[in-house]
């Protein structure tokens, strides 16, 4: 008997979260940013931390600047899966270790639900256009500065 209005609470609060998230009108506001850097090539990223902000990412969006991204922010490392669902941006993912360290690219085509993950545990990703990364031949195992990776 007394699990009975804690369920109902649980359920309705999924449902209230559902219907936040289902009622996303228009793409994500800009999200305050951070400049990283590649090697020489600069990056104006988009900080993406909470869950909703993560949940949205660039879905809805029609463009982005030639250097910027959006730079997803998790409390630990994990394996990371993305998709591609409403976003019609192609782009390029890099998930990140804790120390800046590419771990791995992925090219993700607009509108997709294929997964992109990880090939190892991930505290950060990454989008881009898709080839930003390639045609600055910046490849896993290189390292990006700035924001969360100062040291």
């Amino acid at each position: 008997m007394h699990n009975q209005p804690r369920s109902l609470l649980l359920a309705a609060g999924l449902l209230v979260a559902a219907i936040c998230v289902n009622a996303q009108q228009g793409p994500q506001p800009k999200l305050p940013t951070v400049q990283l850097t590649a090697g020489m090539h600069v990056i104006q990223a988009e900080l993406a931390v909470s869950s909703a902000e993560q949940s949205v990412g660039m879905m809805g969006r029609t463009e982005m600047g030639a250097n910027e991204g959006m730079l997803f922010v998790n409390q630990d490392s994990a394996t990371r899966c993305f998709w591609m669902k409403n976003t019609l941006v192609p782009l390029t993912i890099a998930f990140i270790a804790e120390d800046g360290t590419i771990i791995n690219l992925a090219d993700m085509q607009a509108r997709s639900e294929q997964a992109h993950c990880s090939t190892k545990p991930a505290r950060y990703a990454l989008e881009m256009r898709q080839g930003w990364f390639a045609k600055r031949n910046l490849k896993a195992g290189m390292q990006l500065r700035g924001g969360p990776f100062q040291k």
